[in-house]
């Protein structure tokens, strides 16, 4: 059983930068796909990036495009969300989660999921 932590969340003013890190508890195999998925107060979760088993292929929604930098240690067993100029809209619950195979943005393909962390942008 597969279980992810995240870490990094917090207060930050607009303009300011995070980084997520969402750590596995077992190797981080070669077929896990990686996503991170925000969810804000009375809205639908929503994919924000996702990032292939080498690491080879990444992708994000269009509003965080330059912004957002998702990356991963496989040695660690750890993936980053570096995310810059955060706008007050970003503010969400921040959601990584795995998936055997290629990544998706939905939420129903993912298997597992950690508890997530705040991320709130605001002067």
């Amino acid at each position: 059983q597969l279980q992810l932590v995240e870490s990094g969340g917090g207060l930050v003013q607009p303009g300011g930068s995070l980084t997520l890190s969402c750590a596995a508890s077992r190797f981080l195999l070669d077929y896990d796909a990686i996503g991170w998925f925000r969810q804000a107060p009375g809205k639908e979760r929503e994919g924000v990036s996702c990032i292939s088993s080498s690491g080879g292929s990444t992708n994000y929604r269009d509003s965080v495009k330059g912004r957002f930098t998702i990356s991963r240690d496989n040695a660690k067993n750890t993936v980053y969300l570096r995310m810059n100029s955060l706008k007050p809209e970003d503010t969400a619950v921040y959601y990584c989660a795995a998936r055997l195979g290629y990544c998706s943005r939905y939420v129903r393909d993912y298997n597992y999921w950690g508890q997530g962390t705040q991320v709130t942008v605001s002067s």
